[in-house]
């Protein structure tokens, strides 16, 4: 079976070369969407909500996908591609929540993506807060680390002192 998928539109972000491994809120710089137009309709009273899922085709992989990987944060820890949050997937395909902060016309603006610049957008889904935050999530083979306070800051990209 062979499945394509056409791009909506494109993320754009200041990144050209490294991206955080996830999105940062705070993070400075210009992050939008811009939806093709003839998909601006679709985009009725999804302003209503905080937060959206971006997915996203990772277009700028050098590398294949690999079925183990080493997390670059971890200190050489090897899982499972499914455990994991590489980009050398079967399928290169991309997530990332952010916070919706406007819409004009057919583009959103959104919070710091953690992807390159020219990213083709596959979709976007709005974030349910009882739908989509589990309480009892847990950090699976992330809680194995001994430094795992310390690495969650490298993750989340949040600013702190080494």
């Amino acid at each position: 079976m062979r499945i394509s998928f056409t791009p909506i539109g494109t993320i754009h972000t200041p990144y050209m070369d490294t991206a955080p491994y996830q999105p940062v809120e705070e993070d400075k710089g210009d992050f939008r969407i811009v939806l093709d137009p003839a998909y601006q309709a679709g985009l009725w009273k999804l302003e209503r909500f905080r937060y959206i899922y971006v997915i996203y085709y990772i277009h700028s992989l050098t590398r294949g996908p690999e079925i183990h990987v080493r997390p670059s944060w971890a200190g050489g820890v090897e899982v499972g591609v499914f455990a994991s949050r590489s980009p050398l997937r079967p399928n290169p395909i991309g997530l990332s929540i952010v916070r919706l902060k406007k819409i004009e016309e057919n583009v959103i603006y959104t919070s710091g993506l953690d992807v390159f610049d020219g990213t083709p957008l596959l979709d976007i889904k709005p974030y349910i807060r009882d739908l989509d935050s589990k309480g009892d999530a847990n950090y699976g083979w992330i809680e194995d680390l001994e430094d795992r306070d310390h690495l969650l800051l490298h993750i989340k990209g949040i600013p702190h002192e080494y």
